[in-house]
């Protein structure tokens, strides 16, 4: 009679079937593909190199400018709202609360729409200024303080009481204090979840196209499905993802590597 197999055995022998399995896959999707029509629509090398260089010098640069907009308007709204939800008066965490639970709940589709169109209703005669960036940049940044609040209340609570309290014993005023003391320290700790917000507003800058841009103003989604139109290609729209993936890839490599040096220095 043989012996029974081992955990070891069997984990080997469940991740070697997980393996084939694997493998099965992808050569079953290389087989069935038509990879002549997939090249055909999506990987024109001539189309593609007509995109350039307006796709890096419109389309990408409008795409961090409207990403780095919104998220530097966010981090200061955030920052005010994560005060506000940790502050002793209640009307100012009921405020903070609403406004959280509000933007964290509706798409930001919504909101860009909310801001392309009920905005100017609401007050008739006046403009956000910058016009477009301007509104992209208070699109982006409503969605992600709400985020971004919670993250940086979260890092606040995180520093240790007793930062306070030496503070106070050396004559530090409470706001003083969280300025020069606790503030900077929750910072650093919520750096990693702060970047990877910068990620995902990068992505959502693409909900510019539902404002309604110029060509001058176009980002890389808008770019990329007018090209697409066009030419009835879609290499454009490959391409543009493409130049989405350069930023977000070594963020998101930036995030995991922050994300560690934190938990080493736990």
């Amino acid at each position: 009679m043989t012996s029974r197999l081992s955990r070891r055995q069997r984990r080997r022998i469940s991740q070697g079937i997980q393996y084939a399995l694997f493998v099965a896959a992808l050569v079953l999707v290389g087989v069935l593909a038509d990879w002549d029509r997939l090249q055909n629509q999506f990987a024109q090398k001539d189309l593609a190199a007509e995109l350039f260089p307006d796709i890096i010098t419109t389309a990408l640069r409008n795409t961090v400018v409207y990403t780095l907009s919104g998220f530097v308007f966010g981090l200061v709204l955030g920052l005010l709202i994560a005060l506000m939800r940790l502050s002793s008066v209640a009307p100012y965490r009921w405020v903070a609360s609403v406004y959280i639970e509000f933007f964290r709940g509706l798409p930001a589709l919504l909101i860009f729409i909310f801001v392309g169109v009920a905005v100017p209703l609401a007050f008739p005669g006046t403009e956000i200024p910058g016009g477009t960036y301007g509104k992209v940049a208070l699109g982006l940044g409503l969605v992600a303080a709400a985020y971004m609040a919670e993250t940086i209340r979260a890092g606040i609570q995180a520093v240790p009481k007793g930062q306070m309290e030496a503070a106070r014993s050396l004559g530090f005023s409470h706001a003083r204090a969280m300025v020069s003391v606790i503030i900077p320290q929750a910072f650093r700790i919520v750096i990693p979840p702060l970047t990877n917000e910068l990620v995902l507003l990068f992505k959502d800058s693409s909900l510019v196209l539902f404002l309604g841009v110029t060509l001058e103003e176009r980002e890389l989604t808008k770019f990329g499905r007018d090209l697409a139109s066009q030419t009835a290609n879609s290499t454009p729209i490959l391409v543009a993802g493409l130049c989405y993936l350069i930023v977000t890839v070594p963020l998101s490599f930036v995030v995991r590597r922050l994300e560690a040096r934190a938990d080493k220095a736990k």
